[in-house]
């Protein structure tokens, strides 16, 4: 059974249609009990950072997510929230990953926030099992993770390459949307899925 954490951000209904897709038992909760119990969780995120950190805080999540052995997933804002701060809202965050999270600065070039089709590179680990990098994936955010030690993919948005996806222990994270993502969106699921 697969848990997506329920702490008041979007996206919800998107991940739940990617694992129906997939053919995949899910529950929707913010249960601690609930969420311990799951096989692996999903922490989705449309939104801002320092608001999803207070929905976290104020449910008691934070220890419980940071507690968990089996794979753990954060999408977008769900990601950043897992590194260690967050330039949206200046929050302290989980400090799973250690990583900054910054704004992408004015680019004429290269507008904000970064929304569409972009390209991932150098894919390392089992959630790009299958991959060879330069697939295309959908990113919409205005804030990215620095590159860091835990970074297993990378994108470049202007000038400034950025943690596409990263990994800790057991911890996941992308800044693209795989549920948005189409046919390559659900292999990196179904890998996630999988471990």
């Amino acid at each position: 059974m697969i848990a997506i954490v329920d702490y008041n951000t979007g996206n919800l209904r998107s991940v739940e249609n990617a694992l129906e897709r997939l053919g995949c038992e899910y529950v929707l909760s913010d249960e601690p009990s609930v969420l311990v119990a799951a096989d692996k969780l999903i922490l989705p995120g449309v939104g801002n950072a320092a608001d999803a950190m207070m929905q976290l805080r104020e449910r008691g999540l934070v220890p419980v997510i940071k507690s968990l052995r089996r794979p753990v997933l954060g999408i977008c804002v769900g990601m950043q929230i897992m590194c260690r701060d967050s330039e949206e809202g200046g929050v302290e965050c989980m400090g799973i990953f250690d990583s900054h999270v910054r704004r992408f600065a004015d680019d004429p070039r290269a507008k904000v926030p970064h929304m569409g089709w972009n390209s991932i590179h150098n894919l390392e680990g089992k959630l790009f099992r299958g991959f060879d990098g330069g697939e295309y994936v959908y990113f919409v955010h205005s804030y990215a993770p620095d590159l860091c030690p835990d970074t297993i993919a990378t994108c470049t948005h202007g000038e400034r390459m950025f943690s596409a996806a990263l990994k800790y222990e057991n911890f996941y994270g992308t800044q693209f949307h795989p549920e948005k993502s189409g046919d390559i969106g659900s292999r990196i699921l179904r890998n996630f899925v999988e471990l």
